[in-house]
């Protein structure tokens, strides 16, 4: 999802900038907790394979315009569930950071807008998991019923704040509220993809449950 440049411009950036930094305190402080259990190593690492799997959703997987945005594979709800919620939130401003700097310059005056749009639905389905998953239960024993729950809370967040923006920079117009209904219709893909990656994500991490925790994923996939 890179939602068009000029959707938001000029004052009313500041608002993007505010939840941008927002989102990087609150990143700070599950990163806090994250190394508080895992450590810098394994922090970085996964980081850095969040990174790489953010940027693989941008750039190779299959995406297109639709409307207001772009509909993109980015797999949120699997990174959380595999790395952990710091990483994963890092791993997606990084990656974006990257295609913006590289690969999509025209998207670089648009990033505090896009890295809230994919950061705050990935603090949703942290909070959710807190209150739906057991205590006791580690990721791999995850049913699809609570994966369906994670993956429609965060590609529903992330449609929603597309909404938001679009509205907020270009108001209720027919035209504009066309572009949101067929970007959140053409989303419907998405919604019904990625549960099913999640749990293959998940059905192949069971089967490769190591002996010993590995610091290439988060603790809390294979233990309670």
């Amino acid at each position: 999802m890179h939602i068009e440049p000029g959707i938001v411009a000029g004052p009313k950036m500041a608002l993007a900038h505010g939840t941008a930094a927002a989102a990087a305190a609150y990143t700070a402080r599950l990163a806090i907790d994250d190394l508080r259990t895992h450590g810098l190593a394994s922090f970085a690492l996964r980081t850095v394979i969040a990174a790489i799997g953010v940027f693989i959703s941008f750039e190779v997987m299959p995406h297109f315009a639709v409307g207001i945005s772009e509909v993109h594979f980015i797999l949120g709800t699997t990174l959380f569930l595999i790395l952990g919620a710091a990483p994963a939130a890092i791993g997606l401003a990084l990656g974006l950071l990257v295609q913006g700097l590289f690969f999509a310059p025209t998207d670089l005056p648009m990033y505090f807008v896009n890295v809230s749009t994919l950061l705050w639905p990935l603090f949703a389905i942290d909070a959710l998991a807190k209150r739906i998953i057991p205590a006791a239960t580690p990721f791999v024993d995850l049913q699809y019923l609570d994966v369906l729950k994670l993956s429609l809370t965060y590609q529903g967040g992330i449609v929603a704040w597309v909404a938001f923006w679009a509205v907020y920079g270009q108001g209720f117009g027919s035209e504009n509220l066309a572009a949101i209904a067929s970007f959140g219709a053409a989303y419907l893909l998405v919604v019904l993809v990625e549960p099913v990656v999640d749990l293959g994500a998940l059905a192949i991490a069971k089967a490769l449950r190591p002996a010993r925790h590995s610091p290439l994923v988060a603790r809390r996939l294979y233990h309670a």
